[in-house]
C-alpha cells in the first residue's frame, strides 16, 4: 500500500518521461484521471484512457514529447503531501514559470488547472506544479 497514490502516479510519469517511454500504466483513481485530464487538457501529454480490470482498473497515458523526440513534461512537483496539506485562495495560486507551467487543483467542483480556478474563481487544494 502506497502513503501517497498521486506522488507514486507523479513519479511514474517522471521517470516514463526521463526513459522516454511512450505510455506508462497506473493504477486508477477518480482523483488520478482527473489529474491526467488537465495535463491532457493543457498539452502535456497525448491521450489517457482507464482500462477496467478486477480491482481497481489501470490509468494508461500516452505521454508526448516535441518533434526532435524533447520531452515536454520537464518537472512535475508534488506540492501538498498527505502530511501537509497546501490548500490557497484563487488570488494566491502560484504563476508556475511565469504563466508557463500549471498548477493542478483539486477543487469542490473537480481537478482543474490554476487557469481554469481563476477563471472560475475557485480554490482548493494544490496537488502538484508541471512544466
Amino acid at each position: 500500500m502506497w502513503s501517497d497514490p498521486i506522488a507514486d502516479m507523479l513519479t511514474r510519469v517522471r521517470n516514463a518521461a526521463s526513459v522516454r517511454r511512450r505510455q506508462v500504466s497506473i493504477p486508477s483513481s477518480k482523483l488520478k484521471v482527473g489529474i491526467a485530464k488537465v495535463l491532457l487538457e493543457e498539452g502535456y501529454i497525448s491521450g489517457y484512457d482507464v482500462v477496467e480490470d478486477t480491482k481497481q482498473g489501470v490509468l494508461r497515458i500516452d505521454l508526448k514529447y516535441g518533434p526532435r523526440g524533447e520531452e515536454i513534461i520537464h518537472k512535475i512537483k508534488r506540492v501538498s503531501h498527505s502530511g501537509c496539506r497546501v490548500y490557497k485562495k484563487t488570488k494566491d495560486l502560484p504563476q508556475v514559470l511565469d504563466g508557463l507551467g500549471i498548477a493542478i487543483v483539486s477543487t469542490s467542483k473537480g481537478v482543474f488547472s490554476d487557469r481554469v480556478c481563476r477563471e472560475q474563481n475557485v480554490s482548493g487544494e494544490l496537488l502538484c506544479t508541471v512544466y
